[in-house]
Order: structure tokens, then C-alpha cells, then sequence
């Protein structure tokens, strides 16, 4: 079986090799442009599963970042094993925002987002830090990044990066993932907050895929002998299991749209052969989709003009030299 598993925790650069300010850069190349350069922030998307916390992971350790959630079920507190928060062991010691920030019950929408997302970044980027924003909520991304309101883009470049896997690969790794999450608890995760009185899965943390699906179960469980129940419950799962396919699909056609509809540009990085990967495929996610990416985010920082790419984490060391 796949071993699909996060980066182990590096340290960041030294600052010497990551100093990304003006005056690092050639004053002459500076003097040519009368607008002072925007600040810049990293926007990581992808469909359900594709390993989108990894890599914001993998970029702040290897940049000096902070990451800012961008999944609006994952913002809220509780059923960490149903919406598959980050766990601090994964984080590996990098900050994390709007990340299990409010009440089960409570509202968030994509103009809560929008205000709650500003102040992150404005507060992120007033350290020296680079905003990092992953999630799977792209209609609230679009909203933060698109909104004339907002003026997001009048004040940051935005580096968009896509971590895509092909369906019928990823289906399959969804599937197992979903088993896993049974195995970890799910059932009495949801158990816990389960409210006979209440059949409204319209609002907070009772949307996510993996809640409403267990009401039909829960109810008729003690009505059911033992097989009876098992059974149920094979059907509960396998239900969870479409929902969260049906969502990645969703997910990959908003990407899809936001490239050739809104003409955002984004670029993929195909991880499809790590989710193929039999066993440890820690080697071929670091070429495949975290090498790729380091020298992206470094060009970025640098307003560097297309050019060939170099692989390689020290990528950064090497353009500031």
C-alpha cells in the first residue's frame, strides 16, 4: 500500500540566504520601476487528498513563511479526524491561521474569509514573513484574490501553485483514506457531537463531508443487531466515500475554470506518480512536486523573468548570491 506521508521537519534557511528586500536587488534595476514592488503572497490549491498541507509545509520550511487556512470546514474547532486538520506534528513548528479558529456552530463565510484572511496576511507580511494560503475552499480564495472590494491584487502578487493528481488515481487514494479515517475514530468523533433533536447540516462543521451521512445511521443503530448495524455502516462509508470524490471533482473543475475562464495564472505540479508510488514515496514527492516548486516560490520572490528552471531546495541561496 501507498505510504503517502508529511515531509520531515527541516529548519528554515539561514536569513542570510533568504533575504528577499529591495536592497538586496541592483538599485539600477530598481530605479526603472516608479511603482514600489507589492508584497507577495503564495497561494497553494488542489483537490481534496492531493497533499496541499504537505507542500505548504515543505515551502515554510524551506522559506520564512506562515500558512493561512483557506478550508472553511477546517477553520472550525472539533472532528479533526473527519475534516483531516493538520496535526502538530505535521506543522512541524510552522504557524498556522484561521485553522480551528471558531466555534463548531458559528457561521463563516466567504466575506468572513475575506476579512479574517486580510488581517493574516497584513499581519504575517508586518513580520518579514511570507503568506502561505492553502486550502480547498477555491470559491473563497477566488473571492479574497478577485473581489474589487477586497482589492487584494492592488496590494499583493500572488504566486499560484496547483497540486493535481489525476482522478481515477486519486479516487482510489480517497477511498483509502476514508477506511483509514474509520479506523482512527471517525464514527465516535462523530458520535460525540451527534444531535438527535437537530437535522440541520446546513451550517458550521455539520456541513463537512462525513457528518450528515452518519444521521440515518445513528438514528436506526439501536433499533439494528450486530450485522445488521455493520452493514449500515459499510454503506455510511461507502457514502462518504462518493461525497468526497464528488467534491475533488468539483474542486479540480474550479481550478480548471479559474485558469481558462478568469485567466489566473496557476501552475501544476503533477503529483499523480507519488499517489501511484507503492510503498515510501517520500523520494518522488520531493522531485515531482517540493523541488519543483522551491525555485518557483524563489523566482517569485525576486520578480525574476521567466527563465530555465534549477531544481533544488537551495534554489533560494543561489538566485540572491
Amino acid at each position: 500500500m501507498m505510504k503517502i506521508c508529511m515531509s520531515v521537519c527541516r529548519p528554515p534557511l539561514p536569513p542570510s540566504q533568504l533575504d528577499f528586500s529591495p536592497t538586496r536587488l541592483n538599485p539600477d534595476i530598481l530605479s526603472l520601476n516608479p511603482h514600489p514592488p507589492k508584497d507577495k503572497v503564495v497561494v497553494i490549491m488542489g483537490a481534496t487528498g492531493t497533499g496541499k498541507s504537505r507542500l505548504s509545509v515543505d515551502l515554510a520550511t524551506r522559506f520564512p513563511a506562515e500558512i493561512i487556512n483557506s478550508d472553511k470546514i477546517q477553520a472550525h474547532q472539533g472532528l479533526d479526524i473527519v475534516t483531516n486538520k493538520i496535526t502538530a506534528e505535521e506543522s512541524c513548528g510552522v504557524p498556522h491561521h484561521l485553522l480551528g479558529v471558531l466555534p463548531p456552530n458559528a457561521d463563516f463565510t466567504a466575506a468572513n474569509f475575506q476579512q479574517m484572511a486580510n488581517l493574516s496576511v497584513e499581519s504575517i507580511v508586518s513580520r518579514g514573513k511570507l503568506p502561505i494560503i492553502v486550502g480547498g475552499s477555491n470559491s473563497y480564495v477566488e473571492a479574497l484574490v478577485d473581489d474589487d472590494d477586497c482589492k487584494f491584487r492592488s496590494k499583493y502578487d500572488c504566486c499560484f501553485l496547483w497540486v493535481d493528481v489525476s482522478m481515477p488515481v486519486l479516487q482510489g487514494f480517497v477511498s483509502e483514506r476514508v477506511d483509514k479515517m474509520a479506523e482512527k475514530g471517525m464514527v465516535e468523533e462523530v458520535r460525540e457531537m451527534f444531535d438527535y433533536s437537530d437535522s440541520d447540516y446546513t451550517r458550521g462543521i455539520r456541513k463537512a463531508i462525513g457528518v450528515k451521512e452518519f444521521d440515518w445511521y445513528f438514528r436506526a443503530e439501536p433499533f439494528l443487531n450486530n450485522g445488521e448495524r455493520e452493514e449500515m455502516l459499510r454503506e455510511v462509508i461507502e457514502e462518504i466515500k462518493r461525497n468526497t470524490c464528488a467534491l475533488a471533482c468539483r474542486q479540480r473543475e474550479k481550478i480548471e475554470r479559474l485558469r481558462r475562464v478568469k485567466g489566473w495564472s496557476i501552475q501544476r505540479l503533477d503529483a499523480t506518480a507519488v499517489f501511484r508510488q507503492k510503498g515510501d514515496a517520500d523520494g518522488t514527492w520531493e522531485r515531482m512536486v517540493a523541488a519543483p516548486s522551491t525555485p518557483a516560490v524563489a523566482r517569485f520572490l525576486l520578480d525574476i523573468a521567466s527563465r530555465p528552471l534549477a531544481r533544488g531546495r537551495n534554489m533560494a541561496r543561489c538566485l540572491v548570491a
